[in-house]
């Protein structure tokens, strides 16, 4: 049995935690906002992941992290500049890491936001749910088919929350297509046709010198090594559409860049998200030389088990088209880009449009299939995260700070 005195003291010390910095309260203390580091601060980081994260009380930047040291310390400034011209909060001071995995140590980190190159998705997102953080994931997912299970795995054991950038599920006028369609709208479905925009080739490149900000060779990460040259990794001077995006490396052109927000408005409005197709067949021309070698020209048709047939090909205009036994159902961005250096839709296209306009206005009955309503990808993300984790976890974590529950080796 402990004396009087050991009890007082086990009071004591298990009452620290009351005793809170002013600094801790309030709106904006660490127990009412989730604390996000951002990892990759390239273009879809500048101009769609950090602004559409931002914006909102409940989320913080706190760190940045990228490989590029100058890129590193520009995203710092751009987060900062835009608090302090927005939230008019003029003492922030934003982390700066070069190393992801130093920034994963950050107990005070909740949840992390990744706008990587694609090779470089399904690595730190492992090792960031088993650091206890959640996770927002540019897409796709993973570089490889194994990548992408052993992230999945990791999800489901862990319980962290993985939002991946599907933004395009909150653009209402591709839910509605899908609750059409999901409604019998068009009749028996027989057959969707995918329109992607595709990638030019390139010319050659000569061997540059790795520029003294740039960690190339944790860049390359698992990939082989190959020599440097600006156009196949990212602008050294602006923002502007990178290299890597178009040599297959790294990833696989539009196929798995608009790609993966096609094919997914296709999965949902069959219902086969947890499926996927019994069958592909595909042909594609890729480059002969230069350092752009993702396909060219492409063709893929794909069966699933429901029997409908899907078509993806840069033949057809860029959206989805739902073809049934009683009309079809076509629907796209319209003039709408998530980045400025994106390829818009062709033409006037409209958002939403149909072989017989009735079949778009008619009201669905009240017992319709309904599909999830969010008006926006990020909020949806972090809202599920600040429901997840009870303020007092964060509270207690910026007070005493715990050692890293991983760890982890770079490639």
């Amino acid at each position: 049995m402990p004396n009087r005195r050991e009890f007082m003291q086990a009071i004591a010390v298990s009452a620290i935690p009351l005793f809170v910095p002013q600094r801790l309260l309030g709106k904006n203390s660490p127990a009412n906002t989730i604390q996000i580091g951002q990892i990759g601060c390239g273009r879809i980081a500048r101009e769609h992941d950090l602004l559409e994260t931002l914006k909102y009380d409940h989320a913080r930047i706190v760190a940045v992290c990228d490989l590029d040291t100058k890129r590193a310390q520009e995203g710092k400034q751009f987060v900062q500049a835009w608090y302090q011209t927005h939230r008019q909060l003029r003492n922030v001071e934003v982390k700066v890491y070069h190393d992801y995995q130093e920034l994963l140590a950050d107990p005070t980190i909740d949840a992390v936001m990744i706008s990587t190159p694609d090779h470089w998705h399904a690595q730190p997102a492992i090792e960031a749910a088993l650091a206890g953080k959640d996770i927002y994931l540019q897409k796709p997912t993973s570089l490889t088919i194994v990548e992408g299970r052993q992230l999945s795995d990791v999800i489901h054991r862990s319980g962290r929350i993985l939002q991946i950038g599907s933004q395009q599920r909150s653009m209402p006028q591709f839910r509605i297509a899908c609750e059409l369609v999901r409604n019998g709208r068009v009749g028996n479905l027989q057959t969707i046709k995918i329109g992607l925009p595709g990638d030019p080739s390139g010319e050659e490149e000569a061997e540059m010198p790795i520029p003294a900000n740039l960690n190339y060779e944790k860049w390359l990460g698992s990939t082989p090594f190959i020599y440097y040259t600006e156009k196949r990794v990212h602008p050294q001077h602006d923002y502007s559409r990178p290299g890597w995006l178009r040599c297959e490396q790294f990833g696989a052109g539009m196929i798995t860049g608009w790609g993966a927000h096609h094919l997914d408005t296709a999965n949902w409005g069959m219902g086969t998200e947890y499926t996927g197709p019994v069958q592909i067949e595909a042909e594609a021309e890729f480059p002969r030389s230069g350092l752009w070698d993702v396909h060219g020209p492409f063709e893929v048709q794909a069966r699933f088990a429901n029997g409908v047939v899907m078509m993806v090909s840069g033949e057809f205009p860029n959206g989805v088209r739902f073809e049934g036994d009683e009309g079809w159902i076509f629907v796209t961005r319209g003039d709408y880009a998530v980045t400025v250096s994106d390829p818009a839709a062709v033409g006037n296209q409209q958002a939403l449009s149909a072989s017989d306009p009735k079949l778009i206005s008619t009201p669905l009955p009240d017992d319709a299939v309904r599909l999830h309503v969010s008006e926006s990808n990020m909020e949806t993300g972090w809202r599920a995260s600040r429901r997840a984790d009870p303020p007092l976890r964060r509270l207690k974590s910026a007070i005493a700070p715990v050692q890293p529950v991983f760890s982890a080796t770079s490639p």
